[in-house]
């Protein structure tokens, strides 16, 4: 291969249950799931599950008693973010041992921006290292820009390599559906759908003024540069920013009164305050998440007159988008979001 420049995404495999093996090494090749406090008892989602426990149709945000019942033999253990920070950090860490531009995705992905004739090697080499300085495996997608790269990762796992570009796009993804694609959610595919967009070459052949009409004139032009494969090249060495903070809870029973359910919006709010104090930047837009029996999620959120960190305008934004819901089910979970001024697009 020429020398080029060249986006690598690493992808940490299974990567909050291999923390959890690598603390208990009797748990390799049994099926883990991490979740709550790790009792399938109460009612909490499924954070992550070990590919043991996938096989028998766990997976990441289902309810820990459905898992249970899909693999009662399962070990469940409870969420430990500080011990998945701390081994996060290690595997940056290694990453930045090499020639190239890291920009942290969160705690088990990043991409590296990198100038290499021969990216295949490199790939490989980076998986040898994360595994050697963290004996955790990763799999590595290579693209010509972000976007081709992230979704490269997942035809690699678990602990492969895989290298999408703009010569084999349409023979790896035309025929995939359209929520195949990066940036496109189940919503946006059944939208597509209505217009008889169904795989991503149809998205790319889509006449984007058709687009632009139905899906709106920003969106529209984007999601058909999406089904063509385009994206930024950008990487960026920066320090990872998240775009908001969110607080939500699992109610161990229903909570059926109006009165409860703004009880719990405002007591989320001055949770996730907290954490926007120490953030230092203004919100400008809050967020509401509902889970209603028996098990369906839906969100409302408000933007805001002006960004603000004043608590009683982000908590009463949290109860007018509350009341944006029909609350004539019984609620499961509510959850809280502050949403930040953007940075710049990288992707």
């Amino acid at each position: 291969m020429v020398s080029d420049r060249w986006v690598l995404h690493v992808d940490l495999d299974q990567f909050i249950a291999a923390v959890e093996v690598l603390r208990r090494p009797e748990l390799r090749g049994l099926p883990v799931v991490v979740g709550g406090q790790g009792d399938p008892t109460r009612r909490a989602v499924v954070a992550t599950a070990s590919y043991e426990a996938r096989a028998f149709g766990v997976r990441s945000g289902i309810p820990l008693k459905l898992a249970v019942k899909r693999c009662p033999q399962a070990v469940f253990l409870p969420s430990d973010p500080a011990a998945y920070t701390a081994a996060s950090a290690e595997v940056m860490a290694a990453l930045r041992e090499f020639d190239a531009v890291v920009e942290v995705l969160g705690w088990d992905e990043a991409f590296l921006g990198v100038t290499t004739a021969d990216p295949v090697t490199l790939a490989r080499e980076i998986h040898d290292v994360v595994l050697d300085r963290t004996r955790l495996h990763c799999s590595v997608g290579i693209g010509d820009n972000k976007l081709r790269a992230k979704l490269a990762t997942d035809f690699g796992k678990p602990q492969g390599v895989f290298l999408l570009t703009a010569e084999n796009w349409f023979e790896v993804m035309g025929e995939r559906p359209t929520d195949a694609l990066w940036g496109i959610g189940a919503k946006t595919a059944r939208k597509l759908t209505e217009l008889g967009l169904t795989t991503v070459a149809d998205l790319a052949a889509a006449d984007p003024d058709t687009l632009a009409v139905r899906m709106g004139p920003t969106i529209g032009p984007w999601l058909r540069t999406l089904g063509l494969g385009a994206g930024s090249t950008e990487v960026s060495g920066e320090p990872y920013v998240p775009r908001s903070h969110s607080h939500e809870t699992t109610f161990q029973e229903n909570l059926t009164d109006v009165e409860d359910m703004r009880a719990a919006v405002v007591e989320l709010t001055g949770r996730l305050m907290a954490e926007v104090n120490a953030d230092g930047r203004p919100v400008i837009r809050v967020g509401v998440k509902a889970r209603f029996a028996p098990f369906f999620t839906q969100t409302r959120s408000l933007t805001l007159a002006g960004p603000t960190t004043d608590q009683a305008d982000i908590e009463a934004a949290a109860l007018v988008a509350l009341e944006r819901f029909e609350l004539d089910r019984p609620v499961r979970l509510l959850g809280v979001r502050a949403e930040f001024t953007p940075p710049p697009e990288g992707y």
